[in-house]
């Protein structure tokens, strides 16, 4: 526990971090890197480059400095991290090495208003922050190798079959290498793969949405290929779509995540993806015709146009099949063969007034994944519309971010 003048220095350093926080985690990955390159073989590089872990860590740091007194508040989100860190083989030996950058980066940056008391609160503060995260991390870690068919760290498996779902979307089905059972999951939760790609220094890892309903006894992922525009070429996401083939093995973490669909509910189900984001949509879709057959979905997909829309057929043999499923597709640029073929209902966006006249708000849960911008605009309109904050459930693609407040 934390006496209570750390905690009012602690507290006091909050607008410092709200104005620094980006620099000083900046500082701390430069510092972090250069003394422990071998860290690199766990974390995203690309998230690295365009600034993305960075930020998230700010924001956390200053959620802690914010919540110090009442640990409680930030539970939700240390959760969610740890899924991230046990899905990437984070250790706690790794801790100690992590705050000693984080407090050398907050001296760099701050220089003379990093007091030594200051230093030395948060040095305190830190050490309780971190055994939070070790807790929960061990008990995680624990959790998924004693399940039947689980495991800790990564596993290899076979890829057994590799399926074109669209010009840039590709299924990967995989199955374990030593032929023995597999951990099952809830819908909605992701596996990290890690690889060693010819040329690079350091292994990749990146988490995949598991994309199948979870009865089934391979995993299935399914990938959208990064290509470069403003930013470089996907390294992970190009090398699974060009190089793997079916036979090769990939190195894959037990199922993580905190984004699950809560099948103990028949309330009426809205899920709403834009692009790949289809894919924890597609397991969770799976699972309720399966598990709850009376239970009313409304599957609502956002993509450019067919050219990339992901298991556009298989929705629509649901949807017949079903008849709780309804689904909807906006394309924002449909081509003229969508046009002439009718793949889609609705060109442009998904909008308020679209959501207004096509879904019910009242018991309602709602689901949704995609962009940045996408998910940005969903849950604007879903506020807007009047929807609580506990019906409405998200995962983000990359750090952890948030939204609510902007």
């Amino acid at each position: 526990m934390l006496d209570k003048k750390t905690i009012d220095i602690v507290k006091s350093t909050v607008p410092v971090l709200e104005e620094y926080g980006e620099k000083i985690t900046t500082r701390f990955y430069e510092l972090l890197f250069q003394n422990h390159p071998e860290l690199l073989n766990i974390f995203n590089h690309a998230n690295q480059k365009q600034g993305r872990q960075q930020k998230a860590l700010a924001g956390t740091v200053y959620a802690a400095a914010q919540y110090i007194d009442n640990l409680e508040a930030i539970i939700p989100v240390v959760k969610q991290i740890a899924h991230k860190h046990r899905s990437i083989g984070i250790k706690a030996e790794q801790y100690p090495i992590v705050g000693k950058h984080l407090i050398l980066a907050i001296k760099d940056v701050l220089g003379d208003a990093a007091t030594p008391e200051i230093i030395n609160a948060w040095e305190k503060t830190y050490a309780v922050i971190a055994d939070v995260f070790i807790s929960v991390e061990a008990e995680m870690y624990n959790d998924s190798a004693n399940q039947v068919g689980g495991w800790r760290d990564f596993r290899s498996f076979v890829v057994i079959k590799k399926v074109t779902e669209s010009d840039v979307i590709t299924s990967f089905y995989l199955k374990p290498q030593d032929e023995k059972a597999i951990s099952s999951f809830k819908p909605g939760q992701y596996i990290s793969i890690k690889l060693s790609i010819d040329g690079e220094k350091f292994t990749h890892i990146r988490q995949y949405s598991l994309s199948d309903s979870p009865d089934k006894d391979y995993y299935r992922i399914t990938v959208k290929r990064e290509d470069g525009n403003q930013t470089p070429d996907g390294i992970v996401s190009n090398y699974l779509h060009e190089k793997v083939g079916v036979g090769d093995i990939l190195h894959v973490s037990a199922p993580a995540g905190e984004f699950i669909l809560n099948t103990n509910q028949e309330t009426p189900l809205v899920l709403l993806s834009g692009g790949v984001g289809v894919t924890p949509m597609v397991s969770m879709l799976n699972t309720v015709i399966k598990l709850q057959p009376n239970r009313d979905v409304t599957f609502v997909h956002a993509t450019a146009n067919g050219k990339v829309h992901a298991m556009r057929d298989w929705i629509k043999e649901v949807t017949i099949e079903n008849s709780n499923v309804k689904s909807y597709v906006f394309y924002d640029s449909p081509t003229e063969e969508d046009r002439a073929n009718k793949n889609f209902d609705q060109e442009g966006y998904v909008t308020l007034e679209w959501l207004k006249n096509h879904v019910t708000v009242k018991n309602t849960e709602f689901y949704f994944c995609g962009p940045v911008p996408f998910m940005k605009s969903i849950y604007k309109n879903l506020i807007e519309l009047g929807v609580e904050k506990q019906q409405i459930h998200y995962e983000f693609f990359g750090p952890m971010s948030t939204f609510e407040n902007e």
